[in-house]
């Protein structure tokens, strides 16, 4: 029997998973979680280290028999964590995250040397925004700047679990793209808003990879490390959107998938650069060879987990408490901006319950309001598709928020579509793992495309979930009255 393996490394927690692609069926999963260093200013961090332990006890939870079986590795990670290394591949630093909002000083900075946001646009395809790596380079220039002159490799998430593997320094356009230093229009490094940081940062950056193509095999250390076949294909892996996209079958225009996790995201497939004047997608590329305009927030499940711990509720008891209120949640309506947010572009922004009066103040409506403010902060990226000419067929729905069926329904009626839900879970890991398959069957010289394997591999759930005409009434009225808080309130947190 010979098996693909797929590894995703979130946020929270990294999971590897053994799929048989010939039985279609995940053999194991395993997963550790991954702390995380907060401070009030918006700090986000984590240690590479930790990405060594919890990777070998993913390994090591998992059957030895089915690890010898393994051909074949993709890698998912979140997006834009900064992994400074030195010239031996050493971590310098802690690893500012995709959420870490510290950077806001850095951004303006960038932008004004590059002739304001526009300019930076036309350049990369991006603004420069916290979440992104660049302003984290630089920050760590402007504050470390003893540690930067020992940089020497820069990577991401994914990429540094790829050298891990492989022994071997390399990146692909779907996860390089949000680095706000690729030109997301020819897909390469931009030399010009290297620059901006420092002239040393283009030799310092991965040589870049496409999508089908092999990052490297797993080598004679890492395979004593982790238990797996020495040789075997590591594939070039992407971002964990990107890894959804394919876990999902979001690899042909018009299928949008949505994920409802820490953060928020909404990206849909597209043959073509979708490029956003306004800067509310991001213009990234794909892992398969195109291109994955994105929406992301940094609080989806935020929200609800506050509540939860507030009221000291269990997920299924929350949805029971929001199912005995009705859309608009009686007029109540939370931002959900703990983290600051960057969907609108509000670092500093602070969470907030608005509208309470005597009458609708009330656990129900606190719950309610809480998952509503998930999707509407979605509907955003939905309005900035469509004004690009995107034409959203349906909604593939993953992440933890995509279990409960109230979410479900309130997705599609604020969206106004069809949502469909993958069996597998795991869509980042899956997504992974279907990308390492195409990869061995193009190194054993099959030509096999991306877009048959994920037919064959993406299964959904049964029936669609689909908008009720009455319901998307109500829900468009409830959004208008989300959207008047937010303009509203956001000014005081600019």
């Amino acid at each position: 029997m010979r098996t693909v393996c797929g590894i995703d490394l979130g946020t929270q927690s990294c999971k590897v998973v053994i799929y048989d692609y010939e039985r279609k069926t995940i053999l194991e999963t395993s997963q550790f979680p991954v702390d995380i260093i907060s401070e009030n200013d918006g700090t986000r961090e984590q240690k590479a280290q930790w990405y060594e332990e919890v990777l070998k006890k993913c390994f090591d939870k998992t059957d030895p028999a089915l690890r010898k079986s393994i051909a074949a590795i993709g890698v998912s990670g979140q997006q834009h964590g900064f992994i400074p290394l030195d010239e031996n591949g050493k971590a310098l630093y802690n690893i500012k995250l995709w959420c870490d909002t510290s950077t806001s000083a850095e951004c303006e900075e960038l932008t004004n040397a590059a002739g304001g946001e526009y300019a930076l646009i036309a350049l990369t395809g991006l603004p420069m925004r916290p979440g992104y790596t660049a302003p984290k380079i630089k920050w760590l220039k402007n504050h470390k700047p003893d540690i930067f002159a020992k940089l020497r490799h820069i990577l991401l998430p994914h990429d540094y679990i790829n050298y891990l593997l492989t022994g071997q320094f390399t990146a692909e356009a779907g996860d390089a793209s949000g680095t706000a230093l690729f030109d997301v229009r020819n897909r390469v490094w931009q030399k010009d808003v290297c620059a901006f940081i420092d002239p040393a940062v283009i030799k310092y950056l991965p040589r870049l990879i496409q999508s089908g193509e092999s990052a490297g095999k797993v080598s004679s250390a890492a395979a004593k490390e982790y238990g797996i076949p020495e040789g075997a294909i590591v594939s070039s892996g992407g971002g964990d959107n990107m890894m959804g996209a394919i876990g999902t079958g979001a690899v042909e225009d018009g299928f949008l998938t949505m994920s409802l996790g820490t953060s928020g995201t909404l990206f849909g497939f597209s043959t073509t650069p979708v490029v956003d004047p306004t800067g509310n997608l991001a213009a990234f590329c794909s892992s398969s060879g195109g291109w994955l305009p994105l929406l992301c927030t940094m609080n989806c499940t935020v929200a609800t987990e506050e509540v939860r711990g507030l009221f000291s509720l269990g997920i299924k008891e929350l949805d029971s408490l929001a199912g005995n209120s009705h859309i608009g949640a009686d007029g109540i309506v939370i931002l959900p901006f703990f983290n600051g947010e960057r969907t609108p572009n509000l670092p500093n922004g602070r969470a907030s319950i608005n509208g309470a009066t005597t009458a609708n103040f009330t656990k129900e409506n606190i719950a309610r309001a809480s998952l509503e403010s998930a999707i509407f902060g979605m509907r955003i990226g939905l309005e900035s598709f469509a004004a690009l000419g995107y034409k959203a067929k349906e909604i593939k729905l993953i992440g933890g928020g995509a279990k409960s069926p109230l979410w479900q329904e309130i997705a599609a009626n604020v969206m106004n579509l069809p949502i469909k839900v993958p069996l597998n879970a795991e869509a980042a890991a899956l997504g992974g793992a279907i990308q390492a398959l195409w990869t061995l069957e193009k190194a054993e010289g099959r030509n096999t495309t991306l877009e048959s394997l994920v037919d064959a591999h993406v299964i959904l759930e049964g029936k669609s979930v689909m908008p009720n005409h009455n319901s998307v009434l109500e829900y468009n009225n409830a959004y208008q009255n989300y959207s008047r808080y937010l303009r509203a309130l956001s000014p005081l947190y600019i």
